[in-house]
């Protein structure tokens, strides 16, 4: 059975990575079962580069097909910020989701409500042979200024999706995993994936 690694250490990433890619005659592996520690500079003008970035160089490291996502929240209010610096919209190290979304909450305070806001998400797939595939997807909503739901990660508790009437954290992981920009950009990736592995 093909191997195919998945390029991220975030175990949120992780965890909807499987479950999306669930069902595929593919093993998945992880950086931390092959013992590789890889910092990549996320030095792309767009998630597609970050995206490529990421799966290039855990490819070229681990000899193996490799998987990566770049996702990103956009704003309206704020010009589509925090967009490709969502993950290090607080600069401190260490920083955490909560942390990012206080600091989001803060940024859009001064502006009316509804505060409309798009998930993006670019997955590329890297071959050992240099081969590169991309698919995007994207997900509407608007952000709410109070927290709701448990589930997901980042900032899925203030996502509120566009005709659901609930936030990204208050869905299912297999409810979220129908709807969201990731799950959707893996869902077009799933073809090239059966047809290249």
């Amino acid at each position: 059975m093909p191997r195919l690694l998945l390029a991220t250490s975030n175990p949120g990433k992780l965890l909807e990575l499987r479950s999306l890619l669930a069902g595929l005659p593919l093993e998945i592996a992880t950086p931390a079962e092959l013992c590789l520690n890889l910092q990549v500079p996320e030095t792309g003008a767009t998630y597609a580069e970050n995206a490529a970035l990421k799966a290039r160089a855990f490819a070229a490291a681990s000899g193996l097909p490799s998987l990566a996502d770049d996702s990103g929240l956009e704003v309206e209010a704020l010009g589509g910020a925090p967009g490709l610096h969502s993950a290090r919209f607080v600069p401190q190290p260490g920083a955490s989701d909560a942390d990012r979304r206080t600091r989001l909450l803060q940024a859009q305070a001064n502006h009316p409500q509804p505060w409309l806001a798009t998930f993006r998400s670019a997955i590329c797939l890297a071959l050992p042979n240099g081969e590169t595939y991309f698919t995007e997807g994207i997900c509407t909503g608007e952000i709410i200024p109070e927290e709701r739901g448990t589930g997901g990660f980042g900032y899925d508790p203030i996502f509120l999706l566009a005709g659901l009437g609930r936030t990204m954290a208050e869905l299912s992981l297999e409810e979220k995993n129908q709807v969201s920009h990731r799950a959707r950009a893996i869902g077009k990736i799933k073809q090239i994936l059966k047809e290249q592995l």
